[in-house]
């Protein structure tokens, strides 16, 4: 019996990237990890990561306007919701959700996101860092 070859998935890469209270609710911070550009967003405590390239023509997605979804039930009305959940391409003004990089207008146009933890080093100082997993 011959054995099969398994499959592994590349190590977790993590880069530490921030501490957490650099990065204030409703805030971002644009920072490097390995060779990419990254926003990371506090939005409303939660720690969220998006690749900094709109996948239309290679802007700096995360250098844009960060807003909430505009919605309408009827012609002439309009609300606003998930307020700082959405981030627009400064260039193009292509809308995305920061939670999930999809696209506001088409869903199967995504940029990338990272997993993000906060962690706590046990170290001489405590420190608490943001995270972001490759």
């Amino acid at each position: 019996m011959s054995e099969q070859p398994t499959t592994s998935r590349p190590a977790d890469r993590k880069y530490a990237v921030a501490k957490a209270a650099d990065i204030a609710p409703g805030t971002r911070k644009i920072v490097h990890a390995g060779d990419r550009s990254i926003g990371v967003y506090n939005i409303a405590g939660k720690f969220y990561a998006i690749r900094n390239v709109c996948p239309h023509q290679g802007a700096p997605l995360c250098r844009g306007l960060t807003t909430a979804l505009v919605v309408s039930d009827e012609p002439g009305g309009f609300r606003h919701e998930r307020e700082g959940e959405i981030v627009r391409c400064p260039w193009h003004q292509w809308e995305f959700d920061i939670k999930t990089g999809q696209m506001i207008v088409d869903p199967k146009m995504r940029t990338k996101t990272y997993e993000v933890t906060v962690e706590t080093f046990d170290v001489t100082v405590v420190d608490e860092m943001v995270v972001v997993h490759m």
